[in-house]
């Protein structure tokens, strides 16, 4: 997949109130960033075999091993998606390699429904996109701008 571009201010806050990584810091925070990002990961019931994190301060890459492309695309999301990571190096090798779906920015404005309308002709295709972005979408109507979400194909 390789790098998957984020943006910084918006995203799950799982990392406390300061994002910012300080240099001087960046050996003791660094392990304890990248380990909460696996949790999240975990936490989500995002399925891998293997999986290793590490984080240099807004970067992140993730490796391992997973079966399907859509279980590398969804940890790509989910670790993308979290306040204060910007890039995502996605180097996960998948079992059963598959096209890679595309991937749409919310802008404001944004509904599932108005992007299913510019993607697949059909706002009533929206239930797809919502599905494809489980379990890091709660819900069709919490998006917020700037977050990356996966489009898959028909």
């Amino acid at each position: 997949m390789g790098l998957m571009s984020f943006f910084k201010g918006v995203g799950e806050k799982i990392f406390g109130s300061n994002t910012e990584v300080v240099p001087e810091k960046a050996a003791e925070v660094e392990p304890l960033r990248a380990s909460a990002l696996l949790k999240h990961v975990q936490t989500l019931g995002l399925p891998f075999k293997t999986l290793s994190i590490k984080t240099h301060a807004d970067s992140v890459t993730i490796e391992g091993v997973v079966a399907a492309q859509i279980d590398a695309e969804k940890i790509a999301l989910a670790v993308g998606n979290v306040e204060g990571v910007t890039v995502v190096d996605n180097k996960l090798s998948v079992e059963v390699p598959e096209p890679e779906a595309t991937y749409h920015t919310v802008v404001n404005g944004d509904t599932l429904s108005k992007i299913a309308k510019v993607v697949y002709g059909d706002a009533m295709k929206y239930p797809v996109i919502f599905e494809a972005n489980k379990p890091m979408l709660k819900s069709p109507d919490l998006i917020y701008p700037g977050q990356v979400l996966r489009i898959p194909a028909l």
